[in-house]
């Protein structure tokens, strides 16, 4: 069996476990998952983090020396984020859409309701922004935040190509490390299915099916959004021509790893490679792109956003007025972008929204149990998301053209006026 066939055995394998762990065997769920299942899971998710910083600070440093001149890497930015705005505006249009025309909050009762909480603060966006300037390089790698390693290596990137033959040994170096991570990375994968198995069971076990049927027409509206938006990309892509029944082939174990690990940040690693090896991105688009939009592109977590405020408001029975729509809409947008990679991230970044559009916090009581499950839609998204934006930048951006290599020509001696008659 291939990785991508053992990944979906162990998340079926682990649905079931968990499914007669919760049904059959109440009694052995806590020390179970206390002494077996939740360390097995968060030691896999730790040993994926563990490679995830040297590979993506090494790869975004080759890729932005292989392209060339800072005002090419400027451009990329540029071109990368109007598609990123772009299509995360259309995937929130989408959750708020299917939230509003499903009404998965109506008529919902029997929940208790915990005493409110005070309003969190909304980040104020200009810190935001100073934020993601590191004042240590070392800093921004030992605490894996992905804006400041991104906004290192383009630091980095743009000083090696000023350096030019300098800067030779730090270059093998790099490659040395980036080589060195995809072994190391190799090796970690033949533990996804334990991994998986581990994440998924322990959360079937302890929140049980009986949460999923009570909020399944929520579920099933976010799983429709969240298609409508994968089927978006599958027509920008069949529009390009961009071989898009090999785009979705090429990420089949990123998407099983994806929805098992529900972490973007832990599966970017087998994105690379799949996009790489299997499908054929270009190395300096991937390197680049890829990490970027790890850490910006989150189709995901904007219709999560908008979709859940929806249904609170309608949980509460609060009237959806304009102005609610677009403080809803206008923060979600905002918020996407600075969703940590990790799960349950939701959670927290939701309540910046809820408090921006003056909806009551307690809500997010309502749908954490099944936060879990859901944040596995959303992290398939987002690596479908953010690997179609970059087969965007690489359709936008052609391959230059090599200079054709010139025959040799052979010497032909020249014909004596006898030999001529002959």
């Amino acid at each position: 069996m291939n990785l991508s066939s053992l990944i979906l055995t162990a998340l079926a394998v682990g649905m079931m476990f968990g499914t007669i762990l919760n049904t059959t065997f109440p009694m052995a769920i806590v020390p179970l998952d206390r002494y077996l299942l939740a360390p097995i899971g968060a030691g896999f998710l730790r040993i994926i983090q563990f490679v995830v910083v040297p590979l993506i600070f090494s790869s975004l440093i080759l890729g932005v020396n292989r392209i060339q001149g800072t005002g090419q890497v400027g451009r990329y930015v540029l071109k990368l984020m109007t598609c990123y705005v772009v299509t995360s505006f259309i995937s929130l249009c989408i959750g708020m859409g299917v939230a509003v025309f499903l009404q998965p909050g109506a008529g919902i009762t029997g929940f208790e309701i915990p005493p409110a909480s005070e309003a969190t603060a909304v980040p104020d966006s200009i810190d935001w922004l100073v934020s993601l300037i590191p004042t240590n390089p070392l800093g921004a790698l030992s605490s894996g935040n992905l804006l400041q390693i991104i906004f290192s290596a383009a630091l980095f990137g743009t000083g090696i190509q000023m350096a030019q033959a300098q800067a030779k040994p730090f270059v093998e170096l790099l490659e040395s490390i980036y080589v060195i991570s995809e072994k190391v990375l190799a090796v970690i994968l033949y533990a996804a299915p334990v991994g998986v198995f581990a994440l998924i069971s322990s959360t079937i076990a302890t929140q049980g099916l009986g949460l999923i049927v009570r909020l399944s027409w929520y579920v099933l509206g976010l799983l429709i959004a969240t298609l409508i938006m994968a089927s978006f990309y599958l027509i920008v892509l069949t529009l390009i021509k961009a071989e898009p029944g090999k785009f979705f082939r090429s990420l089949i174990p990123s998407f099983f790893l994806g929805f098992g690990t529900a972490s973007s940040n832990a599966v970017l690693p087998m994105v690379l490679k799949n996009m790489q090896e299997d499908y054929g991105l270009r190395s300096e688009i991937a390197s680049f792109a890829l990490p970027l939009g790890t850490a910006l592109k989150r189709d995901g977590a904007t219709i999560l956003q908008g979709f859940n405020a929806i249904f609170i408001a309608q949980i509460y029975q609060i009237p959806l007025t304009p102005s609610l729509l677009f403080s809803i809409g206008l923060s979600s947008f905002l918020v996407s972008f600075s969703t940590p990679g990790v799960p349950g991230s939701a959670l927290v970044t939701m309540a910046t929204v809820l408090s921006a559009a003056g909806l009551p916090l307690e809500g997010i009581a309502i749908v954490a149990g099944i936060d879990r499950l859901t944040d596995g839609f959303k992290t398939v998204l987002n690596v479908v998301g953010n690997s179609s934006n970059a087969i965007l930048l690489s359709m936008w951006e052609p391959a230059p053209i090599a200079p054709p290599i010139a025959t040799p020509q052979l010497a032909v001696a020249p014909v004596r006026e006898s030999e001529a008659r002959h």
